[in-house]
């Protein structure tokens, strides 16, 4: 079986590797080129496409009519995308024997849309998982082939969930490339009507709202943690990036008020409170005594 196949970040390299165990053959893998304003923690799949000696190019628009006339020249059996970040046109999915398919990081129809990881862990959900499923012209609405579960532990952060939902990928393509292999596999509608869409984020998405409850504001902490932008309030005018924090028992003392409490800080929120572990002022990491001894100067004042 032949795949073109569309990919980026660790699960395009998940997706790729799998493909080529599975016997796949990948006349060209489309990918980006990494940003210079980005925090690139992740796999190069250019590098996996390099060492596996498979052709790769990263065009600034995939659909443009140079590259749908390059793929249906190519005459593959099948497309796959894999954290590739860009919706692949009509003419695109048209063009594969066995259809084109997507691997999703949420358990669809819910979280359709970006940023699933990141999202699942802001709304305080306590279950997710990755879905194979096709493209069509709708994101992430196409039917599904295949989907792993995965528990989320409220002391997850997006990048150990993202780790996990690895883990299950693979585990998934495991399964679910032989049985495509032979061109038999289940395809089952999705109820979009039960599910729900988000869309990207942007740094400034980050803003804390101290009038929120602790398990919103704590959620929020752990969702942008590094190795995204983090959560962040401001204090005398001054942005302070909370990286790691932990529930309090204390109830509220004031959305935003710093009270210190047996060599510990706590922030009020709306219901309960926060215990910040871990925070960045001025690009200073600050954490135990450190992070103490800076919240000690700013006793009963309030963060913004």
């Amino acid at each position: 079986m032949k795949a073109v196949v569309f990919a980026y970040h660790n699960m395009g390299v998940i997706g790729i590797e799998k493909l080529l165990a599975h016997g796949f053959s990948l006349p060209l893998v489309f990918t980006h080129e990494d940003s210079a304003t980005e925090n690139v923690w992740f796999d190069s799949v250019r590098d996996l496409c390099s060492r596996t000696g498979i052709a790769a190019v990263t065009p600034a628009d995939s659909n443009a009519p140079e590259w749908t006339a390059r793929i249906r020249a190519l005459d593959p059996d099948f497309i796959f995308s894999f954290y590739y970040r860009n919706m692949l046109s009509t003419d695109i999915l048209a063009i594969p024997r066995y259809g084109a398919y997507n691997l999703h990081g949420s358990l669809l129809p819910k979280y359709r849309g970006r940023c699933p990881v990141n999202w699942v862990i802001i709304k305080g959900e306590t279950l997710t998982g990755v879905t194979l499923h096709e493209m069509v012209d709708k994101p992430d609405a196409g039917p599904i082939v295949a989907q792993r579960a995965v528990p989320i532990a409220m002391t997850d952060t997006a990048l150990t969930l993202f780790h996990k939902l690895e883990t299950a990928a693979a585990q998934l393509l495991d399964i679910s490339l032989p049985q495509m292999h032979t061109g038999i596999f289940p395809k089952t509608p999705q109820d979009l009507s039960q599910g729900s869409y988000f869309g990207g984020r942007k740094p400034e998405d980050g803003k804390i709202d101290w009038h929120a409850p602790a398990t919103e504001i704590y959620n929020l902490i752990r969702g942008v943690t590094r190795p995204y932008p983090g959560a962040f309030g401001h204090l005398r005018g001054k942005q302070v990036i909370f990286w790691m924090a932990a529930l309090s028992g204390e109830s509220a003392s004031g959305p935003g008020l710093i009270t210190m409490s047996d060599r510990q800080v706590v922030i009020g929120c709306g219901q309960a409170s926060i215990i910040p572990k871990e925070i960045e002022v001025d690009g200073r990491i600050m954490k135990d005594a450190d992070l103490f001894d800076f919240f000690k100067k700013h006793a009963s004042e309030v963060m913004r």
